[in-house]
This record gives C-alpha cells, structure tokens and sequence, in this order.
C-alpha cells in the first residue's frame, strides 16, 4: 500500500516543528549554562571588593532560564522528549522559594511542577503516549522513551511529597521492566531523606535489590544503576543516622590544609554546595544565620565545594558572601566519601561525629543543630 500523498505532505510538513522544540530545550540548557561558566570568569576576573560584589550580583537568573524552557515545553509535556528537559526544570527549579507576604515562603515554580507531575501521570507512567499516527515498531519502551530514567532520577532528588507518589505509580504501572527497576532505585534514593527506622531500611534493601535485578546495566548520564545502588548501599551502611561520618583531610582555596576531625566536640554542620546551585544565594544566606545564631556555642559550619579553586577561593575574599571555611574538592573525591549525588546536601554531625541528619539544607538543619546543643549544654549548678 502506498503512503498517501496528502499525509505524506503533512508529515513534511511539520517535521520541522517538530525537531525544533527539542533543539529549542537544547539551546535553553546550553546557554544558562555558558552563562553561568561567562559569570565565573567573570568573578575571577574581577580584582576588587566592589567588583567581586558586582560580578556575584550579575549570577544568572535560574528563574529566567526555568521560564524560558517552560516556554518551550510546556505544550508538548505528552511527549516523551520533554522527559529530559522537565528532568533539568525540576532540578532548577526545586530550590527556588519566594517569600509571602506573610514572611513564609514557597515554591517559586509550584504551579508548573504541579502540572509536570500531573501530566506525566496521565501520559509516561504507563508508557510512551500513543503517538497521533500510529507507527508500528517493535522497540521496547525503555528504547521508545529513554528519557524516562533520567526523569525519575530528578524525582528522586526532589524534595516533595508528590515527587514519591508519582515514583511509586511509575515502579507499580510502567509496562517495561528495566524502567520499573530505574523507578524503585530512584524511590530508594528519595526514602533516604524520610529517616532510618527499620521498616523504611527494609524498604530501601528491597528495592535497591529490585533495581539491580531488573536494571543493573542501564546506564543514567553515563553512570549505570548498579554503580548508583552500590553506592546507596553504602550510604545505608556506612553514612545512615547514627553512623559516624568519615573524616574528611583536604586544602582550602588558600590552600591551606584542613580537617574535619579538628573541629571534634563541636556539633557540625557539613555543607556539599557549590555556586552553580540554582538556589546558591539562599544556601550562602542560610549558612550565614546559622553561623550567627550558634555564635557563642560549640558549632561549626564547613562547606565542601568543588567548584574550580579559583572560584572558590574568589568567593571566600568577600567576606557578606562566603563567611564559612570550606574544603575545596573540585575533583569531587571528598564528595565521593560520602557519596553525595544530589547538590546541594547537608550533614549535621554531634561533637562524636555522628550523623543526626542527613539531606537537603533547609529548616531540619536548624531544629537539628539547636536540639543537639540543647543536649550537650552543661549540666546547671
């Protein structure tokens, strides 16, 4: 049978839209990003107080750039192509709070969120959407729609409620077992951030024993998933609540050495951030009220960042700015020893090293950090 010739001039037709909003998605990730590498040099090129301050006020705008994809995106989220581009947006956006009038704060993006979640439980959970004109093919669904894992993986590092839901009706209802098996890992990863009473430890086991089954060789970003669940295995070993944290020896920007270990007796907070963070201002200005707040207690705070050094160390010559001592780690090797996947990420450590919390900064650091002063404050006379 031959191909109609009026369909034939319609699909021609718009082959061209349709290749372009993908390449549309492209070029918006592209450019925050080289914009971001531009401010960067720009900082390090900037040789006074007053510069370095005007270079850091010019960071690029994540708010911007989230509201330049959502524009390329927003209509087609059916379409299995957004999957990688909605990936990024969550990972921009998930931060990102604006203050109420009310002095409370929320997300900046939480109507287009709550419609990505939406949409992609009516069209991706139980597969790739059926397309307008059929075409047959006999790939597997993870081959139709490889941008799926790369997704649950944001959900994964997203701290919010629905981002679990939608993981679980993923693991439970997606037809393709590899994609099922990317699901439960990514439902692990999340559980982390929820505690570590047994029941929840059980949980994390069996799914990540269900992810290397099913998915070991699938590979996210060039990191396959049995690597990813080897290393969740070894965050539930070795670095759960009431483990001991490794030490951590390294230089600072100066460079300068430093050690973790030195600041024994104190509680910690252990910062892993760095300043292509969408939400770095608000985890700069965080770290500098709890710095303020626990002044006069047994309280440090040390930020782990691998930016290049002479970022870093651009940064910490402006004292409103960086007010904390960090490692510098641009290699990533001490971000390894605790197998952050997921930036920004805190840990809060008592004066043994123990962790009391482990996940994204926010108010938990606080209520940790003052309860764990409340308890080694001496004993009244």
């Amino acid at each position: 049978m031959k191909f109609p010739l009026h369909l034939a001039a319609l699909w021609l037709l718009l082959m061209p839209a349709a290749s372009a909003a993908p390449a549309d998605a492209a070029r918006v990730e592209k450019t925050y990003q080289l914009s971001l590498d531009q401010w960067a040099q720009n900082a390090r090129a900037a040789t006074t107080t007053e510069a370095r301050s005007k270079a850091w006020s010019s960071r690029p705008d994540p708010a911007a750039a989230a509201r330049q994809m959502w524009a390329v995106i927003s209509q087609d989220l059916r379409e299995s192509w957004t999957l990688e581009p909605l990936a990024w947006y969550l990972r921009l956006v998930g931060g990102l709070r604006t203050t109420l009038p009310n002095g409370s704060n929320s997300l900046t993006f939480a109507e287009e969120i709550k419609a990505i979640y939406a949409a992609v439980e009516t069209y991706h959970v139980k597969g790739s959407p059926t397309p307008a004109v059929a075409v047959p093919t006999k790939l597997p669904a993870l081959e139709q729609s490889p941008q799926l894992p790369t997704f649950c993986l944001a959900l994964a590092a997203n701290d919010d409620a629905r981002s679990l839901a939608l993981l679980e009706k993923i693991q439970s209802l997606h037809p393709d077992t590899k994609i099922r098996g990317v699901a439960a890992l990514a439902i692990a990863m999340r559980l982390k951030f929820l505690g570590d009473d047994p029941g929840l430890m059980s949980k994390r086991l069996t799914l990540l024993r269900t992810a290397i089954i099913d998915s070991a060789e699938v590979e996210i970003h060039g990191v396959s998933v049995a690597k990813l669940a080897e290393d969740e295995l070894y965050i539930i070993r070795f670095l759960s609540k009431g483990r001991v944290a490794p030490d951590l020896s390294g230089m600072d920007s100066g460079p300068l050495p430093m050690k973790l270990s030195n600041d024994a007796g104190k509680v910690v907070v252990l910062l892993f951030w760095n300043s292509d963070v969408a939400e770095a201002a608000r985890i700069l200005e965080m770290a500098s009220t709890l710095r303020k707040k626990f002044a006069a207690k047994p309280f440090a705070l040390i930020g782990v960042n691998n930016d290049p050094t002479a970022t870093l160390r651009d940064m910490c010559k402006q004292p409103e700015l960086v007010t904390f001592p960090n490692f510098s780690d641009p290699q990533n090797r001490l971000a390894h020893e605790y197998r952050i996947g997921a930036w920004p990420m805190a840990y809060v450590l008592d004066g043994e090293r123990k962790i009391h919390y482990a996940g994204p900064p926010g108010p938990f650091v606080d209520i940790t950090v003052t309860a764990l002063l409340e308890e080694t404050k001496p004993a009244a006379k």
